[in-house]
C-alpha cells in the first residue's frame, strides 16, 4: 500500500475492504467470511482487506487471511499484532495514535501498520510523522457512527495536497466514492457498499476508480 512517486501520472485509487466483525461461533463465522471474500475478489480487484477478529483465534482466521492474500490483497488484522503474526497477515490496523506506536514496534520492518480514528489534523500529521503506512479518514466506529462526510472529504483533499503517506477514505455510497476520488484519496474503503450486492457494486465501483483529474 504505497503512493506513486510519479506525480504526473497518478494511479487510480484501489479498494480497501472492511469486513464485518466476526460474531457468534468463530469458526463458522470465519468460514462464511472466507466464502464472501472469495466472491468479492472474484468480482473486483482489492488492494487490502481489514479483518476484525472478534473472538476468533489464529486457527479460525488463517483461511480468511490466505483467501485475501491469494487474490493479491494485503490482509490486516484490526488491533492485534500478535494475531497478525500468528495468522501470517500482512500487518495491523491501529485505532488511534497510542495504538499505532505499539503496532509499528510489533510489525516493523516488514509489516504494514496503518491507523484510523484520527480525531483531527494534528493527529493525522503525528501519525504520518510516526511512520504509519497509511492514514484512514471517515470510517465508522463500533457503534456505526462516523464523522460528517463533508469533513472527511475536506480532510482527504487537505492530506492529498500536502503529504506523501497514502490516504484511505471511507465511503458508504457511490456518490461518496465519486467525491473522495475527486478529493485525491489513494484508497477507497468500503464495507456494505460492496458486500451487500457484490457483482453490481463491483461494476459500478470499477467505473469510478479513476485518478483524480483524469479525463
Amino acid at each position: 500500500m504505497a503512493r506513486s512517486e510519479n506525480k504526473t501520472v497518478p494511479l487510480a485509487p484501489r479498494l480497501y475492504l472492511l469486513l464485518p466483525p466476526l460474531a457468534g461461533h468463530a469458526e463458522t463465522g470465519a468460514e462464511h467470511l472466507t466464502a464472501v471474500l472469495r466472491d468479492v475478489t472474484a468480482a473486483t480487484d482489492l488492494a487490502a482487506v481489514l479483518i476484525r477478529p472478534g473472538e476468533a483465534g489464529a486457527g479460525e482466521l488463517r483461511g480468511l487471511v490466505a483467501a485475501g492474500q491469494e487474490a493479491g490483497a494485503a490482509c490486516l488484522i484490526d488491533g492485534n499484532a500478535a494475531l497478525a503474526a500468528a495468522t501470517g497477515a500482512d500487518g495491523v490496523h491501529a485505532t488511534g495514535l497510542a495504538a499505532l506506536k505499539g503496532a509499528l514496534a510489533a510489525v516493523r520492518p516488514d509489516g504494514i501498520a496503518g491507523v484510523g480514528d484520527l480525531k483531527n489534523k494534528h493527529d493525522a500529521m503525528s501519525a504520518g510523522e510516526s511512520g504509519a503506512d497509511y492514514v484512514m479518514f471517515g470510517e465508522a466506529d463500533a457503534q456505526g457512527r462516523r464523522p460528517p462526510f463533508d469533513s472527511t472529504r475536506e480532510r482527504v483533499q487537505w492530506w492529498a495536497e500536502i503529504f506523501e503517506t497514502p490516504c484511505v477514505a471511507y465511503a458508504r455510497s457511490l456518490e461518496e466514492v465519486d467525491a473522495l476520488v475527486a478529493a485525491g484519496a489513494d484508497f477507497i474503503a468500503v464495507d456494505t457498499l460492496l458486500l451487500d450486492d457484490t457483482a453490481d457494486a463491483a461494476r459500478s465501483l470499477a467505473s469510478r476508480l479513476v485518478p483524480a483529474g483524469a479525463g
